[in-house]
C-alpha cells in the first residue's frame, strides 16, 4: 500500500523540477497551501448541499410551480397487466412487430391497445414537469449564485486581470480562503450530483451524466492537488457563466412561457459560444499553456492538465455546433425547437400516433412535453446544464 501511494504521489509527476512535497508541507506561520487532504471537506459540504437541494426543491420551488399552475400530477397510467409487465421490465419497452404479435395474440388484443399500453407505461417513468421544474429551480439558483460569488471573488484577485499572476512564484501560492471556499464548494455540488442520480428518475442518460460528474470532480481535484487553482478558478468562472441562463430558460419553457424561453435560449447559446469558443481558448488556455510554458515550464502533470483542458475545448466545439444548429432552426421556424437529441418522450406522442394510428418515428414534435408550441429545446439540453468542467 505504501509503495502505491509513493506511485501515486510521486514529486516528478505532479511538481515542476527542483520542488518537492516537503518543501510545501511547512509553509510560513499564516501562510496555506493546497493539501489533498483539504477536499475531504467536500463530502461533508456535499451532504448539506444535497440535503438543502431536497428542502429547496419540496418547499420553495414546489411553491412556485404551483404558483404558475404547474402541478405534480402523473399523466395517464398504463392499466395493470402482468404478462405485459413482465415484458417491459424483462425483454423490451419498445416491442417490435414480433412482440406486438405475439402480444396480441396471447391477450386477444389489437396492435394499437398494446401501444397504447407500452406508451403510458413508459411515460410513468418519466420525470413530470413538476418535477424538472423543481431540478431546474435548484440548478438555476445555485449556478446563479457560485456565478455571482465567483465573479466578485475573481474581480478582486489579480490573476483575473492579468493571467500570468496564475503563474507567478508557483507553486508556492497560497491558498486564500475565498478560492478555498469557492473551490470546494464547486466540488462538493458535483459530488451532490452524483449522490442525486442514484435516487432520482432515472434518465437515458444517467452513465453519460454519471461520467461527466466524476470526471468534473477529477478535474477540479487535480488542480487543486498541483495548486493550479487559480488558473482554476477562471474555468470554474467561465462556464458557470452559461450555466445558469439555460437553467432560467427551461424554467420558462416549464412554465409555458415560450417567447421567454426562446429569447434565454438565444441568450444562452450567444453566451456559451462567447465564452467557451472565444474567451476560453484566449484567456485560460493561452495561459495554461503559454504562459506557464514561459514562466514555470513543462512537467507531467502540466502536460496532463492541458491536454484535459484541450479535450473540454474540442468538447465546447460540439456543443456549439448543437446550440447553432437549434438556434438556425429557431430562425427558419421562428421558435425554437426540439433538440434533435431529445431523450424524453413528449406526451404530444400520443396525440400524434392517435391521428396516425399505428408506431410513430420522430425528431421533432409539433407540441412540446408540457403541451406549448414549439417546445424549447433548453429544456433538453442536459450536457451543458451542469458542465463547469
Amino acid at each position: 500500500m505504501a509503495a502505491l501511494s509513493a506511485w501515486f504521489w510521486n514529486e516528478r509527476f505532479w511538481l515542476p523540477h527542483n520542488v518537492t512535497w516537503a518543501d510545501l508541507a511547512d509553509p510560513a506561520p499564516g501562510v496555506e497551501y493546497p493539501k489533498a487532504g483539504h477536499l475531504l471537506a467536500a463530502l461533508p459540504l456535499a451532504l448539506g448541499i444535497f440535503t438543502v437541494r431536497i428542502l429547496f426543491e419540496r418547499f420553495i420551488a414546489g411553491a412556485c410551480a404551483r404558483s404558475l399552475h404547474i402541478q405534480a400530477g402523473v399523466g395517464r397510467r398504463a392499466q395493470p397487466n402482468a404478462v405485459l409487465e413482465k415484458v417491459f421490465t424483462s425483454i423490451t419497452k419498445n416491442p417490435d412487430s414480433r412482440h406486438l404479435d405475439g402480444l396480441t395474440k396471447q391477450l386477444d388484443w389489437d396492435v394499437r391497445k398494446v401501444q397504447r399500453w407500452f406508451r403510458h407505461r413508459r411515460n410513468q417513468d418519466k420525470p413530470s414537469t413538476h418535477t424538472k421544474f423543481c431540478e431546474s429551480m435548484w440548478r438555476f439558483t445555485f449556478y446563479s449564485g457560485i456565478f455571482i460569488y465567483g465573479f466578485q471573488f475573481l474581480w478582486q484577485s489579480p490573476w483575473m486581470w492579468d493571467t500570468k499572476h496564475c503563474w507567478y512564484g508557483y507553486p508556492y501560492q497560497v491558498m486564500t480562503p475565498g478560492l478555498y471556499h469557492y473551490y470546494v464548494t464547486e466540488l462538493a455540488f458535483y459530488w451532490s450530483l452524483m449522490f442525486s442520480q442514484f435516487i432520482d428518475i432515472k434518465r437515458k442518460d444517467f452513465l453519460i451524466m454519471f461520467i461527466h460528474h466524476l470526471a468534473t470532480v477529477g478535474l477540479i481535484s487535480f488542480s487543486y492537488v498541483n495548486n493550479m487553482a487559480r488558473v482554476g478558478s477562471l474555468v470554474l468562472c467561465v462556464h458557470d457563466a452559461s450555466d445558469f441562463l439555460l437553467e432560467a430558460a427551461k424554467l420558462a419553457n416549464y412554465a409555458k412561457y415560450q417567447n421567454l424561453c426562446d429569447f434565454l435560449f438565444i441568450v444562452f447559446g450567444a453566451v456559451f459560444m462567447i465564452t467557451r469558443l472565444v474567451i476560453f481558448p484566449i484567456w485560460v488556455l493561452n495561459s495554461t499553456m503559454f504562459e506557464s510554458w514561459a514562466i514555470v515550464g513543462p512537467f507531467p502533470s502540466w502536460w496532463v492538465f492541458n491536454i484535459l483542458l484541450l479535450v473540454l475545448q474540442v468538447l465546447h466545439i460540439f456543443w456549439s455546433y448543437l446550440i447553432f444548429r437549434i438556434a438556425l432552426k429557431a430562425i427558419k421556424r421562428g421558435k425554437v425547437c426540439n433538440d434533435v437529441r431529445s431523450d424524453i418522450e413528449s406526451s404530444s406522442e400520443e396525440e400524434s400516433e392517435k391521428a396516425t394510428d399505428g408506431p410513430k418515428t420522430f425528431l421533432h414534435k409539433p407540441k412540446g412535453e408540457n403541451g406549448t408550441n414549439g417546445h424549447c429545446a433548453a429544456a433538453k439540453l442536459r450536457t451543458q446544464n451542469h458542465s463547469s468542467w
